[in-house]
């Protein structure tokens, strides 16, 4: 394997989490979407006794519900085997491009979110896909909690007629959205 290499912030994106034969393959848990867009990527940045070490992936596949990968220099099932629950990132220069107004869920998180009426929502801790719409969820601030029972919105992401702007320079999405709308 390559020796350790030096990473800013790796993203992470899936995690080994088997043995699959005994040629060195391993089962790999993908967070991308759809799983298989792990395989995509080369080389694989994973870490391994708290150091990232970057492993070219020589072949991938997916094999009934999982995905399985053989990795350079991994060629028994006892080196494959140590390698389970090793986090698998990438570099952030290995993402595609994307168009004006998309974005990577990872550059939503963290924005503030204010209405078109200038008052502030909070802040976006996550986003949900729910299979009709992608879904922003709001942290509410301080003050806006003691007022509800919940200290979260859920705010469709639809472009346009909801999501208003995205500016990932200040910070800020803007949203058509209602402060009193549960």
């Amino acid at each position: 394997m390559d020796s350790s290499t030096p990473v800013k912030k790796p993203l992470i994106v899936g995690q080994i989490s088997g043995v699959f034969g005994v040629h060195g393959w391993v089962k790999i848990f993908s967070h991308t979407e759809p799983r298989e867009n792990i395989l995509k990527y080369n080389p694989w940045l994973v870490k391994q006794k708290g150091n990232w070490k970057s492993i070219s992936l020589l072949k991938g596949r997916k094999q009934g519900k999982t995905i399985v990968a053989h990795l350079d220099k991994v060629d028994d099932r006892e080196l494959a085997h140590s390698m389970i629950g090793c986090d698998i990132a990438i570099d952030e220069s290995q993402l595609k491009k994307l168009d004006d107004n998309d974005f990577y869920w990872r550059e939503l998180q963290g924005l503030t979110v204010i209405n078109t009426q200038g008052v502030e929502l909070g802040k976006v801790t996550s986003m949900m896909a729910t299979g009709a719409n992608d879904v922003v969820v709001v942290n509410l601030p301080a003050e806006m909690v003691a007022d509800k029972k919940e200290h979260e919105i859920l705010i469709p992401y639809l472009l346009d007629s909801v999501i208003k702007e995205v500016n990932l320079e200040e910070g800020l999405m803007k949203v058509d959205w209602d402060e009193d709308f549960d």
